[in-house]
């Protein structure tokens, strides 16, 4: 319930969608003759977009999340890695067989440079398909093309391709690999997702070791106007919103013991 619950909320808070709600809303309202609910609707809509595209909003949002977990020194030894879905196009690949990266392909290509670096380490990749509407080949399904094209031998990789969210990442993988006492995992994911993700491994009797990548922000945006492309800046206010949202969530309903989790928390 909690997993549908959250994904038909996101689709209508996020900064898109009720912007163009509100101005249908508003369009509506013009026509019935509420003339003020009318432009209430735009100039919230406008403001919404104006924020989100226009403005260092997102930045600002991301940041905290990003440098919450800094990378720790690399272990000496690592016994697996763990990276989390979210780097692949699953619609194109279910449809072409290939392994089209998004904006977070990071965390594969990085998961490709760690295996590479420690070849006796696992390689677990956790991630169905966690979309409600849109049908898509979950990156446990993609991501052996991908690895194996880099050089990671098939036999080392772990799949966990039930998940739908990150809660379900951390206890499937769980469950799936029973990590002993003393061995020493990677956590990879995008660096605005750790807080949330370490959280729940946490939670779940995973211990990890944080691994952040895909950053977004530089740290230096600062508060202003036009800093940078549009479509990047809405795309980061998108993506903040949703993180701190389900940061939020995730605590109220008792998945994770902080609002916004810290190391040692």
């Amino acid at each position: 319930m909690f997993f549908y619950v959250s994904k038909i909320f996101w689709f209508f808070i996020q900064p898109l969608n009720l912007a163009t709600f509100l101005l249908l809303a508003g369009l509506i309202a013009a026509m019935v003759g509420r003339r003020r609910l009318a432009a209430a609707g735009s100039v919230l809509s406008f403001l919404i977009l104006a924020l989100s595209a226009w403005t260092s909003l997102g930045a600002l949002l991301l940041n905290p999340l990003e440098e919450r977990f800094p990378r720790p020194p690399l272990p000496q030894r690592i016994d697996g890695i763990v990276v989390l879905g979210g780097g692949f196009e699953g619609g194109i690949n279910l449809a072409r067989g290939g392994y089209e990266l998004n904006a977070g392909g990071d965390r594969m290509v990085e998961t490709a440079v760690l295996a590479r670096r420690f070849p006796d380490a696992r390689v677990v990749v956790s991630g169905g398909n966690g979309e409600l509407f849109l049908d898509g080949e979950g990156d446990a399904d993609t991501g052996p093309r991908l690895l194996g094209a880099l050089g990671v031998a098939p036999e080392r990789l772990i799949l966990e391709n039930k998940s739908r969210n990150t809660y379900e990442n951390a206890v499937f993988t769980k469950a799936l690999i029973t990590p002993k006492p003393g061995e020493t995992w990677l956590l990879v994911t995008s660096a605005f997702h750790m807080p949330r993700a370490k959280a729940l491994f946490d939670k779940a009797g995973f211990a990890t070791v944080p691994w952040p990548v895909d950053y977004r922000t530089s740290g230096r945006e600062g508060i202003g106007v036009f800093r940078d492309n549009p479509a990047d800046s809405l795309q980061a206010t998108t993506f903040a919103i949703r993180e701190w949202i389900g940061l939020f969530a995730y605590w109220l309903s008792g998945r994770i013991d902080q609002p916004f989790p810290a190391p040692g928390g």
